[in-house]
């Protein structure tokens, strides 16, 4: 497909970010270029709606959540175009009210999410978005929040995939990513 092309030419590698030994693809050129944003966005609402949402028990997407810090660039907007509500799962501390939290590793530590304990209703269908996937800690643990809260996750989206890692195994739901990354 040319626009996945058309992306993958416009990510940036980083080697040694943020430690030694992470080649850190950086997705944020897509966001300074308005055409490759909406390629991006576009690419995404199509997927789920062509694919995501015809393979739901309720045929819709209630929520989108967004996984801290770059999920929350294009999971707004993603629900905007869905007609869905949007969710933000934060690091431990940053929400306000009562949360519910997860702790995960990641493949430079170990960390924890939040998610107000109201954002998501018992039953409503959930796609979960982030810019990667690497090992899978952390889309994971976003998965456990909405299932500890009662939603369902019909698909979890990603921008990249890091293959060699299958993170996409750790998950309860299909995963769909844009550019698969081989090393």
């Amino acid at each position: 497909m040319a626009d996945i092309e058309y992306l993958q030419s416009i990510i940036r590698p980083h080697p040694d970010f943020p430690k030694k030994g992470i080649n850190f693809l950086d997705m944020l050129p897509i966001l300074r270029d308005p055409i490759a944003f909406e390629t991006l966005i576009t690419h995404l609402v199509h997927h789920i709606t062509s694919q995501t949402v015809p393979k739901s028990l309720r045929k819709k997407v209630d929520v989108v959540v967004g996984l801290d810090a770059r999920g929350f660039l294009i999971g707004p907007i993603i629900a905007l175009r869905l007609g869905a509500s949007f969710v933000p799962v934060r690091k431990r501390g940053k929400l306000p009210g009562d949360c519910v939290s997860a702790t995960y590793e990641k493949e430079y530590g170990a960390d924890s999410f939040e998610i107000q304990s109201d954002a998501i209703l018992p039953g409503q269908s959930v796609v979960i978005v982030d810019d990667l996937i690497a090992t899978g800690g952390s889309a994971k643990a976003a998965g456990e929040l909405v299932q500890k809260l009662g939603g369902v996750t019909i698909e979890y989206i990603f921008i990249i995939e890091i293959m060699f890692l299958k993170g996409y195994q750790c998950l309860d739901a299909p995963a769909y990513s844009v550019i698969q990354h081989l090393d």
